[in-house]
């Protein structure tokens, strides 16, 4: 299961800097993480201070 940015994304840019897999990147409004290139790990989400990060579905 893919992890997802909620919309209490403060664009840090902490959760990018942590993904392993390169699977962040800054989007139109917020960060975003590319489901098909997330490996599942939680360092985004360990990483994230406002708590903007959490397993999808």
């Amino acid at each position: 299961m893919a992890y997802k940015i909620t919309s209490a994304c403060v664009s840090c840019g902490s959760c990018a800097d942590a993904c392993p897999a390169g699977a962040i990147s800054q989007g139109d409004d917020q960060f975003v993480i590319d489901a098909g290139a997330c490996l599942d790990c939680g360092s985004c989400a360990d990483t994230c201070p406002s708590g903007a990060i959490v397993p999808e579905g």
